[in-house]
């Protein structure tokens, strides 16, 4: 089930994000952004979605929000225990259908360079690389799927 985060899904949250990005601190030198990110805040604004594994409890999270025209898909993280059970794909999904609903054209994203991984898997699911940038002492990968 995925719902809209409510404030008494913060830790979890914080805690799916630690476990899910920790593997790259080593690689990228620091902390990935999603790792210190303002749940707390995304929760409050309502751009941060939770995909239930069993009433409760988080097995991972979406943030999406629409900028400048199109969707801004700024984070998407599953917890290991979670993998493989279609909850990175089901919140992709609903990060789209959102997007279509409210007429926006397209998805934009970006991941860490060193995130490897995601370098492959988003193309696989229909996005194209559009750039690639130094922000905020990270080196991004930018991509876009229209819809």
């Amino acid at each position: 089930m995925i719902r809209q985060a409510r404030p008494e899904d913060d830790a979890a949250v914080r805690a799916v994000a630690e476990e899910a990005y920790a593997q790259y601190v080593a690689a990228i030198g620091r902390k990935p952004a999603p790792m210190t990110a303002d749940y707390t805040a995304l929760i409050a604004e309502g751009v941060l979605y939770v995909a239930e594994t069993a009433p409760g409890e988080v097995g991972g999270f979406i943030v999406y929000f629409p900028q400048d025209g199109v969707m801004f898909l700024e984070n998407i993280a599953v917890h290991s225990s979670a993998a493989g059970e279609g909850l990175g794909k089901a919140l992709m999904a609903h990060c789209e259908d959102t997007a279509r609903d409210i007429g926006l054209p397209a998805i934009e994203l970006y991941t860490n360079e060193k995130m490897t991984a995601n370098l492959s898997i988003y193309p696989h699911l229909g996005y194209v690389e559009t750039g690639r940038r130094e922000e905020d002492g990270f080196n991004r990968v930018y991509f876009r799927k229209a819809l």
